[in-house]
């Protein structure tokens, strides 16, 4: 059996806009075409806090100052892909914005982000972080062919 990928991934927020990643430079990329926060997956060892801060760096230059775990999004997509997703907001940090080797860096009005090709299940935790949701737990079921199957929040299925 496969071992859950374990990630992080993270917005900065900054004048009613998130730092979006639109993944368009790697061929072979469950999110190729789609745009999502910055972060990635854990080395070994590290707290989710540590992978969510050198990941930032590696994409996009910055140091985070001021950030919060706003929930853990388990993902699971087909019958081979489960991750355990770290989400975190970003509000402080400091450095200059640098080039990604994932993709292009925009900034993008968070009331725009819904219009975006983005996973459907986004939306559901895009819709949490707007109301300032207390931390939360969702799962997110998938089939191969990206619909969206089911959505859990806080141990009850929504859909």
């Amino acid at each position: 059996m496969k071992r859950p990928e374990l990630t992080t991934l993270c917005y900065l927020e900054r004048g009613g806009k998130y730092l979006m990643l639109h993944r368009v430079k790697k061929e072979a990329d469950i999110n190729r075409d789609k745009y999502i926060g910055v972060g990635g997956h854990f080395a070994y060892g590290e707290s989710p806090d540590e992978c969510l801060r050198r990941e930032v760096l590696e994409e996009t230059g910055l140091t985070l100052l001021s950030y919060r775990a706003r929930g853990i999004v388990t993902f699971v997509y087909g019958d081979d892909v489960v991750e355990y997703m770290h989400l975190y907001t970003a509000d402080a940090w400091e450095g200059e914005l640098s080039e990604c080797d994932e993709g292009v860096l925009e900034w993008v009005e968070i009331d725009r982000v819904c219009d975006l090709p983005i996973w459907e299940g986004d939306k559901v935790f895009f819709r949490l972080l707007a109301a300032n949701a207390p931390f939360f737990s969702l799962k997110l079921v998938y089939t191969k062919d990206d619909a969206l199957t089911e959505v859990w929040l806080d141990g009850e299925r929504l859909s």
